[in-house]
């Protein structure tokens, strides 16, 4: 077996590796094993293929797997999903909202959540608010 085909197989079970941990780690090293089989067949010695591994390796980590993490986590934390998007939203009061008397709802996109005033104060049915918070399933608003 010639040393290139050893380097061929290293970045091949690397590459098989990255598939299940999906971390863009070992795929740096495959790269780098890549360039070493590469460095073989073209006749470089064991010591010009550890160097070729070595920088290829080190070049992807520094230079290609931020780009890459930075593409592949786009799913931002920011993103609010579920009950959670409404926040910020604007709705319409659809009930007075009065603390005293625990009346109080909002219609937002087509349903309709109990709300409360953020500051307590009563909010007039047809009044446009926005909801600052949800706590179950009642929303806190403000004018």
């Amino acid at each position: 077996m010639e040393i290139y085909q050893i380097w061929l197989i290293v970045a091949i079970l690397l590459i098989i590796f990255e598939i299940f941990s999906a971390t863009f780690g070992a795929i740096c090293f495959a790269i780098g094993a890549g360039f070493s089989a590469l460095a073989a067949g073209l006749g470089a010695n064991v010591t010009w293929q550890i160097i070729v591994f070595a920088v290829v390796s080190m070049l992807t980590f520094i230079f290609l797997r931020p780009i890459v993490m930075r593409f592949l986590d786009r799913k931002s934390k920011d993103v609010k999903t579920n009950a959670d998007a409404i926040i910020g939203r604007k709705g319409v009061v659809s009930e007075r909202i009065d603390a005293e008397r625990h009346t109080g709802r909002v219609a937002i996109d087509g349903d309709d959540w109990k709300a409360v005033s953020e500051d307590g104060s009563v909010i007039e049915k047809g009044t446009t608010v926005e909801i600052v918070k949800l706590d179950s399933i009642i929303v806190t608003v403000k004018q």
